[in-house]
């Protein structure tokens, strides 16, 4: 039987490795694309995959592309959360894979659980910010969600036939990005080229720069404590170089297991879409190569000083993470403008998460999308006279 897909996002790196995936036309049949504003890009990707339904956010361009698009005859439509449900009239479909970036996805995310068998999420921000409210959409609509980050992939992979008491440690490894083998002061005032080229994936500007700052590790460390309902004291963060081994599981009883792949997306997601017979360049003696030089090591707390921030983690769910999360988007947006310096987003970050402004709403907790939208723009507001240049 086809399986229908919906892929949200289909133009950045994850939603065109997931397109790779799914290429077997006779199993899945793509009923939905979205993109934010890459057009181009949206309009080749569906005429390939024979795509009907397509949806963009960007209002410039939409109505001289809405006859491009209706001529190669697709429907193109303006806002993703307005127009899930009238596609897919309010039928569930076998898959929807959410690769949107940043808490733009969180609205999306909800839309679309009540219609899908199964989300396969790359969508962090939405899982840090409101795992409460997607917990309970998921439970209502029992929908099944997979994450598809190569490191909570992994964990969700190794554990999910373990009962979780269990479950004793659980680590996700990093590469240290660009900077391992650099000293605090070397990389102080790095140039944003510089901090973009990751060692080991080609990614987007934001979570390259979050790469090389560990605060993409500190947000997964984050994300695997909701997804997996594991206290702080069970998660813990180690640096593999290569990026080979993508989580380390500790169960009772001394038994450790390990999940390796190679740094190719389709490796996680085509396991979550359950397809057996993927195109791979697997090689035995490649494969050993790379378990003989795993090289772990500890992070350095005054190399990366934002893994601090993981003290101040609360253990219930607050407005702390969302916060967070819009505190360090503006700052690597500054940054990648060249409006501040990279050691401006350490020392920003751990000032302003400790402010007392914002201390008051980490005993609060966000009841629906509206309060999270409302502290991010209370959030944008206090930050426009607070960020600070560091030289």
């Amino acid at each position: 039987m086809t399986q229908k897909v919906a892929i949200l996002g289909s133009t950045g790196s994850i939603g065109t490795s997931s397109l790779k995936c799914l290429s077997n036309k006779s199993k899945f049949k793509i009923i939905i694309l979205s993109a934010n504003k890459n057009l181009i890009k949206l309009l080749r990707q569906c005429k390939k995959y024979n795509v009907r339904h397509a949806i963009i956010e960007e209002t410039k361009n939409f109505q001289k592309f809405k006859v491009i698009f209706k001529k190669n005859n697709i429907n193109l439509y303006l806002g993703l959360s307005n127009n899930i449900e009238r596609i897919l009239k309010n039928k569930k479909i076998s898959y929807c894979i959410n690769s949107i970036s940043g808490i733009d996805g969180l609205e999306p995310t909800l839309k679309i659980i009540p219609l899908t068998k199964k989300i396969l999420i790359a969508n962090k921000e939405s899982i840090i910010c409101a795992w409460d409210l997607i917990f309970k959409s998921l439970k209502k609509y029992k929908t099944d969600l997979i994450p598809i980050d190569s490191e909570h992939f992994s964990i969700w992979k190794l554990i999910k036939h373990e009962e979780k008491k269990n479950i004793d440690r659980v680590i996700l490894t990093a590469s240290g990005g660009p900077f391992l083998r650099k000293s605090k002061n070397q990389i102080g005032n790095i140039k944003p080229y510089a901090a973009l080229k990751h060692p080991n994936w080609k990614m987007g500007k934001k979570i390259s720069i979050d790469s090389s700052t560990m605060m993409n590790k500190i947000f997964e460390f984050i994300e695997a404590k909701k997804l997996f309902s594991l206290k702080k004291k069970q998660l813990s963060i180690i640096i593999q170089p290569s990026s080979f081994v993508h989580a380390i599981v500790f169960f009772k009883g001394n038994i450790m297991k390990f999940l390796a792949h190679d740094t190719d997306m389709t490796i996680p997601i085509s396991n979550a879409l359950d397809i057996q017979k993927v195109k791979t360049n697997f090689q035995i003696k490649k494969q050993f190569k790379k378990l003989n030089y795993l090289n772990f090591q500890k992070p350095k707390i005054d190399q990366f000083p934002l893994l601090s921030i993981i003290n101040l983690i609360p253990d219930k769910e607050t407005f702390f993470e969302t916060i967070l999360i819009t505190i360090n988007d503006r700052l690597v947006h500054n940054y990648l403008k060249n409006e501040i310096s990279y050691k401006s987003i350490h020392l920003n970050l751990l000032r302003l998460i400790k402010s007392p402004f914002f201390r008051k709403f980490y005993k609060l907790k966000p009841k629906n999308i509206y309060d999270i939208k409302k502290i991010i723009e209370i959030t944008n507001v206090y930050l426009n006279d607070k960020v600070k240049n560091y030289v």
